[in-house]
This record gives structure tokens, C-alpha cells and sequence, in this order.
């Protein structure tokens, strides 16, 4: 399995959201590093049930992004949203032993709402 995980429900029709394209990227600051600077680590696709498991087996301890491309999403089926993407920063570190700890990443989605929380 990878090193980060997603799950994307569609709250609107209450269904899992399959199609969703995701980008994977470090970060730096308060900048996202450019991809010809090489911040893009991984990219997919939600499968039918809404889930994604991005990027390799181990991440080096930094910042991240999860970029859904909400917009796309949205598009497919003529439903208007006032988010076109939906970026969610968060942090991967390293314990004491070394190891580094799982990070699943939901995203409860609506066209013009959505959360997201630290899953397990």
C-alpha cells in the first residue's frame, strides 16, 4: 500500500465520487515548489468506490499536497461547483524508531462545500 491514501464521497448524491483525479506534490514554505523543480511525486484517479492509494511506499518526512481536481469532476456530469480544485496540505514525519506513520486523507465533497479530517 502506499504511503498516503484518499477517499472522496460525492455528499451531493451521497455516492462515492469515482473519476476524481488527484496530483500528489511536496511542498516547501508557503510555496508550492514547481513540477519542473520535480514537487510532483504521484498522480491518479479515484477508482468506482472513490478511493486512491497515491505516490510510493514511503514518503520522506515534509510537507505535502493532495490537489483534487474537483472542477473535472463536477464537469463530467453538468453540475456547476465554486471549488475547481480542492488542495489539502498536511505533514509526514518520522517517529523516534524511524518509522512513519500511515496518512489516509478523506474528502467529503459538494459542489460548493467540502471537509476533510486526518482518517486511519
Amino acid at each position: 500500500m502506499s504511503h498516503v491514501t484518499t477517499h472522496v464521497l460525492d455528499a451531493a448524491t451521497g455516492k462515492p465520487a469515482a473519476g476524481v483525479g488527484i496530483v500528489l506534490a511536496s511542498v516547501s514554505g508557503d510555496a508550492v515548489v514547481t513540477e519542473a523543480a520535480g514537487s510532483i511525486v504521484a498522480h491518479g484517479t479515484t477508482d468506482a468506490d472513490g478511493r486512491l492509494s497515491i505516490g510510493p511506499d514511503r514518503l520522506e518526512p515534509g510537507d505535502y499536497t493532495l490537489t483534487f481536481l474537483t472542477g473535472e469532476y463536477f464537469s463530467a456530469s453538468g453540475t456547476e461547483t465554486f471549488y475547481p480544485f480542492v488542495t489539502v496540505t498536511f505533514i509526514v514525519e518520522d517517529a523516534a524508531d524511524g518509522t512513519s506513520r500511515h496518512c489516509h486523507v478523506p474528502l467529503l465533497l459538494s459542489p460548493f462545500a467540502y471537509s476533510t479530517y486526518r482518517g486511519s
